[in-house]
Formats: structure tokens, sequence, C-alpha cells
């Protein structure tokens, strides 16, 4: 017997698992970086049960760490929602890059989409999406993914909030934080300048970890861009 038609339901469920499959190994570092941004806004002045609500508001790791900093420096509103908002602009490339495979979409999805947007579900939809132009299988691919890491988020935020107190030093978390973007850069890494590109950037966002306000990675990633635009017109 044969496999069936192929319908809408089949297609959105297949791509689904398809996105939470392939988000699956980067979990691996985003886990101890939850824990990390739960035990932090635990021990923050927003308390518990604010500081694991900035999961759900927020929903972006480095933004919260840099928000809870603030606050607990006393820093103004304006100030706190500046960096945040400095910190996501990212988002915008994200959003660009992304807009042509959703442009077929309703209002409602274009609107919904966005919330889930994360440099992970970013990264693998990007790859996924140069093989695939079905518009509801690229829809449910993402949502696989982005879904799959927004629960890891919201879960192990709260265990940090809640289990803070018990997780030994020892552990050393914190350095889980850059190797959650190491893990984004292998599979894109297909020509010199990018290889360049993702070897300087990787390096100044380890060596520039402990920069206050979670700007090691912004470092990081303008050194790795830099670098690899260098390196492109050298090789040119």
């Amino acid at each position: 017997m044969g496999d069936g038609p192929i319908t809408a339901r089949s297609v959105a469920s297949n791509a689904a698992a398809d996105g939470a499959k392939d988000v699956a190994p980067i979990l691996i570092g985003v886990i101890p970086f939850g824990l990390i941004t739960g035990v932090a806004a635990g021990a923050s002045v927003l308390g518990d049960g604010l500081g694991w609500a900035m999961s759900f508001i927020i929903f972006a790791g480095a933004a919260q760490l840099a928000t809870i900093e603030l606050f607990d420096a006393g820093a103004v509103t304006a100030v706190i929602i500046a960096t945040a908002l400095v910190i996501n602009s990212r988002h915008m490339m994200y959003s660009a890059a992304l807009a042509p495979s959703f442009g077929a979409f309703s209002a409602r999805w274009r609107f919904g989409l966005p919330y889930l947007l994360t440099d992970q579900a970013f990264a693998v939809s990007l790859l996924r999406f140069q093989d695939v132009t079905d518009a509801t299988y690229r829809r449910w691919y993402y949502l696989g993914g982005a879904i799959s890491l927004w629960i890891t988020w919201q879960v192990t935020t709260a265990a940090g909030v809640v289990f803070g107190a018990v997780i030994p030093d020892a552990w050393n978390l914190g350095f889980a934080i850059p190797l959650v973007f190491l893990a984004l850069l292998i599979p894109a890494v297909t020509s010199r300048p990018g290889l360049v590109a993702a070897t300087v950037g990787a390096g100044i966002a380890i060596a520039a970890a402990g920069a206050p306000y979670t700007t090691g990675l912004i470092i990081g990633a303008v050194a790795g861009i830099a670098a690899g635009m260098i390196a492109e017109r050298w090789w040119s």
C-alpha cells in the first residue's frame, strides 16, 4: 500500500517535526542559558514572578540578562528600554531576510510569527528555506523549531528562578551562552570568508563573555562581520 495522498495537514505535521528535530541539538546549549537567566531573574530586584514574566514578555536571553543587570543597577526606564531594543535590533535583519518566505501568509500569521523569532529559529529556517519553497512547509517548519525553543526557554528559566539557590557555582553555566551561538555558526559556514567570520566572531565572543550587559555577543558579531568582509575582499 502507498503512503496515501499528501495533504496540507500531513505537510504541516512533517514540517513541524523537521523544524523541532533541527533545533534539538541547539537546545543543549539553550538549557543552561535559560537556567542562568532564571537564576539572575530570581536573585534580582524584580523578584521571582516579574523576573520569570520577562521570559514571556521579552523572550530574548541577552536582552533579558541586560535588563536584569540594569534594573539591579538602578538605571532609568528609558535606558533599560533603549538597551533592550539595541540588543534585539538584529531581529530587524532576521525579519527582513525571512519576509520573502512569509509574504504570502495572512496578516494574522505575519503579526504572530515574529514573536517566536530567535537566533536559533532564524538560523535553521534560513538554511532550510534555501531548499524548500512550499509556503505551508515553511510556516510549520519555522513554528516547529521556534515553539520547541520557546517551551524549552520557559521551562528552564522557571527552573532557574525556583532552583537557582541550589545550583552550584562550579557548574559555570555562563560559558554556555557563547556556545549557543557557536552551534548556529557551524551549518552556515560554506566558504572561506564564512569560516574566517565564524572563527573570529566566536573567538572574540568567548573572550568577551564577561563583558557588561552581555555585550560580548555583540562585540563578537561585529568583529566576525568585519573579518568576513576583509576575507571576502582578500579572496575575491
